[in-house]
């Protein structure tokens, strides 16, 4: 029983440093790069590299892990009912919208390198893409702070 914890307690660590951190890296990298077609089309080519690799395992270590603490409890606990609630949010929107704009992103600012402009259509998904990581920062810090302090409450 206590080995499960250990290596659920690691892995959901590691998800979340991996999944926290890599949506972290994407706000830094656009404040970093700037409005140039170059520095977006890297910083589209940054993105679609650091979902497949932070964010959707990190994101999928969390989900098991939380899964395997959740057999502790015969009787769900409404803050592991939120985050179940959050985490399925999350991951809607991760798995359904923004790793599928990805590849999309990352072609329309290669074309923008090709024009020398940035265009309307790169213009419109990168608006899409934002509005849905804004609809994220409620949940995902909900979730964190549950993940945290909701297993304390029960002890």
């Amino acid at each position: 029983m206590k080995n499960k914890h250990i290596w659920s307690d690691l892995l959901f660590q590691l998800g979340m440093i991996f999944y926290v951190g890599g949506i972290l890296s994407h706000i830094v990298i656009g404040a970093v790069l700037g409005n140039e077609p170059e520095a977006m089309y890297y910083m589209a080519v940054y993105k679609e590299k650091s979902a497949y690799i932070l964010i959707l395992p990190g994101l999928v270590m969390k989900v098991i892990a939380t899964v395997v603490h959740s057999f502790d409890y015969l009787i769900k606990p409404a803050w592991l009912k939120l985050n179940y609630l959050c985490m399925a949010f999350l991951t809607v929107n991760a798995v359904v919208f923004l790793v599928p704009m990805m590849p999309e992103v990352t072609q329309l600012a290669r074309e923008n390198l090709i024009l020398g402009v940035i265009s309307p259509a790169y213009k419109d998904t990168v608006t899409t893409e934002m509005w849905i990581g804004i609809s994220n920062v409620i949940p995902l810090i909900t979730m964190v702070v549950l993940s945290t302090i909701g297993p304390k409450i029960n002890k």
